[in-house]
């Protein structure tokens, strides 16, 4: 499975690097918006984690672009803990949010929903072509 992670600060990004690797992930990471939503673009991901405030292109603006060509999952992980802003976040097409400090069990545990609804989705597409 992999798995980009949109993360400017480079400790957190580090962090998410070594443990989704050791929970056998193969992870890239982006450390701004506009490089981000080219990996995005140029790559097949299985989900996307993403921040919001990102240098140059913010995550609202990314995952407005990714949700115009993709239905990759996108999980916002961000410091914004507003209820206004996790609104904005499903409404754009996040698949999950989750606010920061986090536990990473938790995280884990939400990317593997994300990836198995993800799969759900896509026997279905699979179901439905198959009766034409």
């Amino acid at each position: 499975m992999r798995v980009l992670v949109v993360e400017d600060e480079p400790r957190t990004a580090e962090y998410l690097q070594k443990g989704l690797s050791e929970s056998g992930f193969v992870v890239d990471i982006a450390n701004n918006g506009g490089d981000g939503l080219h990996m995005a673009e140029e790559t097949d991901y299985d989900v996307i984690i993403l921040d919001v405030m990102l240098p140059g292109m913010d995550g609202w603006t990314v995952i407005k672009s990714i949700r115009s060509k993709s239905e990759t999952p996108v999980l916002f992980l961000t410091a914004l803990d507003d209820v206004a802003d996790r609104v904005r976040g499903f409404e754009l097409g996040a698949d999950d949010y989750l606010v920061k400090p986090f536990a990473f069990a938790e995280l884990l545990a939400r990317i593997r929903r994300c990836l198995r609804q993800s799969t759900s989705k896509e026997s279905e597409r699979l179901r439905i072509a198959d009766l034409g």
